[in-house]
């Protein structure tokens, strides 16, 4: 007896999956567990291995289609054995289409050509002459896409903006920057965003992660640092380890510092969590290996769900201060940016040492500037503090 094989739910929020690359072709023979598609979610890119041993018999999703969260995309049988059909149902677009060409009747009898401002500035720029053109707009009227589509197919290949211009490339959006996008305009439309900015004395930071490199013979980044700290000292100060639900501030009891990682289709956010009880060789050993599988696209989903306060560090890239944007439903993330050599006054001297900028975004529905500010000042304090940074790091 052949079984499907589903697109498999990877998430609370998942409901659908875009199928990436098939690994194997129909009638090839596959072995349970082995695997068989890439696919990829909103969050994450991972295989979905084959649930039996047999003859790929079918398949039914074509690699860059998404495919709803329990439909089939494959069936493994053996020969001589028929797959299911996977029956098909009016779509969505079909009724759009239907209600365009309906428009579009109508739009053949009125006379006079009827087309938006922008329509006809856009046409006469390029010279289309409108009475060819069938719109879709309400009544039939010509709209500004009306004059595009009828560039596209005068210059066959070629593909325009809105605004007209030739278009070198088009790329469509992955899943992942999709949902990128999406969180990022969630984060700033629903939350009230302030960002404080401070540049701390960075000699110390420096001084003491050699130190524990040296101490326990591992390179130690800087971000590893700061998980540590910042997990340790968020425990005082739980206003920024909390979400916002309804009317209701909930302080949560574990505190799981993400990562922001980037990668070329875009940003990930792996979490090492419970990251203020762990010890620094255990979060240097997790942060690495999270890294690495998100760059190799091997993260499964709970080990990019559940952080409570985001880190994301731009200074690698030599950017000394910036912006950084809640990760919802989280309340604040700090930003970090580059070390680098500067004049220091310390005291009435001054003298060449480390700076470092530190950037603390949070949403003022939860905390007050002053809370956040309390924060972000302890915080540099002990980055400034042999002593007390060398403790943090015990």
């Amino acid at each position: 007896m052949g079984k499907e094989v589903l697109m498999p739910k990877l998430g609370l929020t998942m409901t659908k999956g875009k199928i990436v690359q098939w690994k194997k072709k129909e009638g090839d023979r596959v072995q349970e567990g082995e695997d068989l598609v890439i696919i990829e979610t909103e969050k994450i890119t991972t295989a979905v291995k084959a649930v039996a041993s047999g003859i790929l018999l079918k398949i039914y999703a074509k690699e860059g289609e998404e495919v709803p969260v329990g439909q089939i995309i494959a069936y493994i049988g053996e020969i001589g054995e028929k797959p299911p059909s996977l029956s098909t149902k009016p779509t969505l677009v079909s009724e759009q289409q239907q209600g365009q060409s309906t428009r579009i009747e109508e739009a053949k009898a009125i006379s006079e050509v009827r087309a938006s401002p922008r329509a006809r500035r856009l046409a006469k720029e390029k010279g289309i002459d409108l009475v060819k053109i069938k719109g879709t707009g309400p009544g039939g009227m010509i709209t500004e896409d009306d004059v595009i589509r009828e560039l596209e197919n005068i210059e066959k290949g070629v593909k325009f903006t809105a605004t007209g211009l030739r278009v070198k490339e088009v790329i469509p959006m992955t899943a992942i920057r999709q949902e990128i996008s999406r969180r990022m305009v969630q984060s700033l439309q629903t939350m009230a965003q302030v960002t404080l900015n401070i540049e701390i004395n960075a000699n110390s930071l420096v001084k003491i992660k050699n130190e524990v490199e040296s101490k326990y013979s591992m390179k130690i980044t800087y971000t590893d640092v700061l998980v540590k700290v910042v997990a340790k000292l968020i425990r005082s100060h739980p206003f920024l380890n909390a979400t916002l639900e309804g009317d209701q501030i909930k302080i949560i009891e574990d505190v799981n510092i993400g990562i922001a990682v980037a990668l070329d289709q875009g940003l990930i956010v792996p979490v090492i969590r419970n990251a203020d009880i762990k010890p620094i060789t255990e979060i240097v050993k997790e942060s690495h290996e999270l890294a690495d599988k998100a760059r190799e696209n091997k993260l499964n989903p709970d080990e990019v769900t559940g952080g409570t306060f985001t880190i994301s560090n731009l200074g690698m890239y030599d950017i000394d201060s910036f912006t950084p944007i809640i990760n919802p439903p989280q309340t604040a993330i700090l930003g970090v940016g580059r070390i680098r050599k500067a004049p220091v006054v310390i005291g009435d001297n001054i003298s060449i040492g480390y700076v470092m900028w530190l950037s603390l975004t949070f949403d003022h529905r939860v905390l007050d500037g002053h809370t956040a500010a309390k924060f972000l000042k302890e915080l540099t304090e002990i980055l400034e503090d042999e002593n007390r940074l060398r403790a943090f790091l015990s």
